[in-house]
């Protein structure tokens, strides 16, 4: 039987194991960055905007708080660096794959998802006036009253995708991962009462929610926008961090499925005594297993019978 020792699964040694796995996953996040890509290059739906609703579109023409180029390394390369951290203490290559693809997988569907309701929806920002006419002098239809932008063609482009906020919901498509990360890593919901471990999973989505603030704060987009850009974001986030790890809550919260499906498999394999390298191996992995059982509840996972098993081969 392999022997089964917790922290012992690294990027040299089962890296690229995991990696094989998932290929078709990357596969996907590869389709998905080219779609998006694409949608970024294909013109927007120009709604309709006739003079009379330009009292609401006159706010000032302002750069970014957050820069475009600011908001990857907010949502993506951040949480990376906390779960690369983590691996370097937990050295455990599962954990890193799947927190990684479920990170990106969180971020590239949710600039899909925005992408794509931006260029069909065509909402003008609120700083559409000034887009459309530079000069300040608005030039109408004389029928239809709707605008003749006089404006640079790519600024009056950008005007018409207000919604939803893409700054929002990327912020809290990776943060709002990340907090679930935490979530479960920190063991927030152990029922302790540890107000600090909240602090600590809040702290990220405090951090997006200020992203889109300074969204509307910079006249780029509308409360609403911002609103819808948030729960996209946290919806995709949830989603995708629930295809590789058990909910926060959860005794085993702290670790990915595919990480219990490798210990159950490996259980498959020998229904004999477990050998193991050394007692101090033993002691690790008798931790590690420990730790899965936070409180007692009466269905237990697969890993609760690992260990049941493995104790009962020891008394004997």
């Amino acid at each position: 039987m392999p022997e089964i020792q917790l922290g012992s699964h690294t990027i040299r040694s089962h890296g690229v194991k995991v990696a094989k796995v998932h290929m078709h996953d990357w596969l996907i996040l590869l389709l998905l960055a080219v779609i998006d890509v694409v949608l970024n290059v294909i013109e927007p739906f120009h709604r309709f905007v006739g003079e009379d609703m330009m009292d609401h579109l006159k706010y000032p023409l302002k750069d970014n708080t957050i820069p475009f180029w600011g908001v990857p390394i907010i949502a993506v390369l951040l949480p990376l660096f906390v779960i690369t951290v983590y691996y370097f203490i937990r050295k455990d290559v599962y954990d890193l794959h799947q927190a990684i693809l479920g990170l990106l997988f969180s971020v590239f569907i949710t600039a899909v998802l925005t992408d794509s309701i931006k260029d069909a929806v065509g909402r003008p920002r609120p700083d559409f006036f000034w887009r459309c006419f530079p000069n300040g002098k608005g030039v109408f239809d004389p029928v239809t009253k709707g605008v003749i932008c006089n404006g640079i063609k790519s600024v009056i482009k950008e005007g018409h995708k207000s919604f939803p906020s893409g700054h929002t919901s990327w912020s809290f498509a990776g943060l709002g991962f990340l907090a679930l990360y935490l979530s479960g890593k920190i063991r927030v919901f152990d029922h302790r009462g540890h107000v600090a471990k909240l602090c600590v999973v809040l702290l990220p989505l405090l951090v997006a929610a200020l992203v889109g603030i300074s969204r509307v704060d910079d006249y780029w987009h509308h409360w609403q926008d911002v609103f819808a850009g948030c729960l996209l974001g946290l919806t995709v986030s949830s989603f995708c961090y629930l295809q590789f790890f058990p909910p926060p809550y959860d005794v085993d919260g702290w670790g990915p499925h595919a990480y219990f499906q490798m210990l159950a498999e490996s259980q498959n394999e020998n229904n004999d005594e477990p050998s193991f390298a050394n007692a101090n191996a033993f002691r690790t992995w008798q931790s590690e297993m420990g730790s899965v059982h936070v409180q007692p509840r009466v269905n237990s996972r697969e890993s609760s019978l690992i260990l049941a098993e493995l104790e009962s081969g020891r008394r004997h």
